[in-house]
């Protein structure tokens, strides 16, 4: 066997034992660690764990988010660049303990993850629309966190090149920001395109993240905002999100078999705002479907880059 194809064996077993080591670790469930008294505050946090395939955790005093890294595509396929959301029901940081348990999908007791993004875009996550379907980047890469705290989370990613059919290839830089008190990420986008027309961007929320049935669905031309609530899910509640775009870029909506879609006009090279937000009923903003929608109506959101 030749020195180049040994290595290329070693390569992969390589490979295959760490994503099996991955895997057994994730299969190892243990209690979640109390707070500690310090631990008890609320804030704004950020942290990439490492340990579970680079997921980047995200979370203020109101709610919690995740992105997904690149070595997840190969260890749990299909993944995807869609925006999952956590559940929570106390005022500190809990992902990073909730994670490390091996077993986040189950409450215990500070909140629980059963929010399933899969291919979809989760709550804001984007593609670009183009003869009537998503096209939709790869996981991300390249994290640069700005800000962890205790005043804000912030942080940037790039979702490098991907194919929007033959018509052109686009890549995209984001900048995250979560402050405490909001149930709402500010994101900045900047997309390059290989061609300089413009492109028309669409943001999505997705339909079936908490089970088979549908939620409830607002779409408010007026303001430009996608508001949906989610299905009671026995045991664990029901999951909200909400997408707000600039009225000034808003183009009107769209929908595929896995999300409902708003769309803005986007100039290449040229930075976009928008934002996206989610609770749960189970935690202690929101009980009601009403009280998502009368909150989401009274943002007044900022959309200069």
């Amino acid at each position: 066997m030749s020195e180049a194809r040994i290595g290329r064996v070693s390569l992969r077993i390589a490979a295959l034992a760490l994503l099996t080591a991955h895997a057994a670790s994730a299969q190892e469930h243990k209690p979640l660690r109390p707070a500690t008294a310090v631990e008890q505050t609320a804030r704004a946090a950020v942290s990439i764990a490492e340990y579970r395939f680079g997921d980047l955790l995200f979370e203020n005093d109101r709610i919690a988010f995740r992105i997904y890294g690149r070595p997840l595509e190969a260890a749990e396929p299909p993944s995807s660049s869609g925006i999952d959301a956590w559940g929570k029901r106390v005022r500190w940081p809990f992902m990073d303990r909730q994670l490390r348990t091996g077993d986040q999908h189950q409450d215990q007791g500070e909140g629980v993850d059963f929010y399933n993004v899969g291919t979809g875009r989760g709550v804001g996550g984007l593609g670009i629309w183009h003869d009537n379907k998503l096209w939709t980047s790869r996981n991300y890469v390249s994290p640069r966190i700005a800000s962890a705290g205790p005043d804000r989370a912030a942080f940037s990613v790039d979702y490098p090149a991907w194919p929007v059919d033959t018509a052109r290839s686009v890549a995209e830089t984001r900048h995250f920001a979560l402050a405490p008190g909001s149930n709402f990420i500010r994101m900045t986008s900047t997309i390059a395109s290989s061609s300089a027309e413009p492109l028309t961007v669409a943001i999505g929320v997705s339909k079936r993240p908490t089970g088979t049935t549908l939620g409830s669905i607002r779409k408010d031309a007026d303001s430009a905002r996608l508001v949906w609530w989610g299905p009671d899910n026995p045991g664990k509640g029901a999951m909200a999100a909400a997408v707000m775009v600039d009225p000034a870029a808003f183009i009107g909506f769209a929908e595929d078999a896995d999300n409902y879609l708003i769309l803005v006009r986007v100039t290449p090279g040229k930075p976009f705002v928008y934002y996206a937000g989610a609770a749960w009923s189970g935690g202690p903003d929101f009980k009601r479907e009403p009280d998502w929608h009368a909150y989401v109506q009274q943002q007044h959101p900022d959309f200069k880059p």
